[in-house]
């Protein structure tokens, strides 16, 4: 076994087919498959299941696959930290929360980019939960994600705060009226964001307990359908400020209780911290006065 058949597994059990793994890897399916069993042979059990659609993990697979993300990420520290001499570079891949995305880190990347050309920053969005898989996982360097976090793998530290509204059709003035929308809807991104599971428990404790989510991939499209009138949304107030004071929307206070949310900056308690993160937590630092990751 070596790093070469971890990254095959880990690239498998992400596609879930072999001839998808194989264009990633830039080589041929048979050599992927060809690792595959040769890795199988020498655990002795099966890893994957094979059928019509492309191949699945077993359970030994389960149990396998996130050593071999961490083993193929240790290795990858171990070559990024002997090489990490002089100016800030290489690749850095963070994930971030669409919002946190839109309302904090336009100027942090741009001055990043501007200061350290060299590093090559890739930067994704996705949910908190997804995210914070990603981080755990090895698949990203470092994430922004909603709190609480609690995850012994991870390094956590509080990085701005952000007061969340309910956000309704401008129509509506009152969160009195919610109660009497006959099917009623959510507008939210997909399962496993905190601002619709925070949106969830703050309808049911109005006693609003049928909501229907409509599920969307981009904060722009879950404004545009409040503002159409489809349903109701919970975000933070700067994100949705500049479509309430054009009158498309109603925003509405909430208990400071339920308002307020981190974010959060993670990142593995075992992963080298490069000299491009450092450079990249230094820029955001000056530009929001939060410290973010130990060094």
């Amino acid at each position: 076994m070596d790093v070469a058949d971890l990254k095959v597994l880990e690239a498998v059990a992400r596609h879930g087919s072999m001839n998808k793994a194989a264009v990633e890897l830039h080589t041929v399916q048979s050599n992927v498959t060809a690792r595959i069993r040769s890795l199988e042979r020498e655990v002795g059990v099966a890893l994957f299941h094979r059928h019509v659609r492309g191949v699945s993990l077993t359970p030994a697979g389960q149990r396998m696959l996130p050593y071999a993300a961490r083993i193929a990420k240790l290795v990858a520290d171990a070559k990024l930290a002997a090489q990490d001499d002089g100016p800030p570079s290489g690749a850095l891949t963070l994930g971030t929360l669409e919002t946190t995305a839109a309302l904090r880190l336009s100027p942090i990347l741009s001055r990043f980019a501007r200061s350290y050309p060299q590093v090559r920053l890739s930067l994704t969005t996705g949910t908190s939960c997804s995210l914070t898989a990603d981080v755990a996982e090895c698949r990203l360097d470092g994430a922004f994600v909603a709190g609480p976090v609690d995850h012994p793998e991870l390094h956590v530290e509080s990085i701005f705060k952000e007061e969340l509204v309910l956000v309704t059709p401008r129509t509506m003035r009152s969160l009195e009226l919610l109660r009497s929308v006959p099917d009623l809807k959510t507008i939210v991104f997909r399962m496993g964001c905190s601002y619709r599971q925070r949106l969830e428990s703050l309808l049911a404790e109005m006693g609003i307990l049928t909501a229907t989510p409509l599920e969307f991939g981009s904060m722009d499209a879950i404004i545009a359908c409040v503002a159409a009138g489809i349903g109701i949304t919970l975000l933070p107030r700067g994100v949705v400020k500049g479509a309430a004071e054009q009158d498309l929307i109603a925003i509405h206070t909430i208990a400071p209780d339920k308002a307020y949310v981190e974010t959060l900056f993670i990142h593995r308690h075992d992963a080298y911290v490069s000299s491009a993160m450092r450079a990249f937590v230094e820029v955001a630092r000056s530009e929001h006065g939060a410290l973010m990751v130990a060094a």
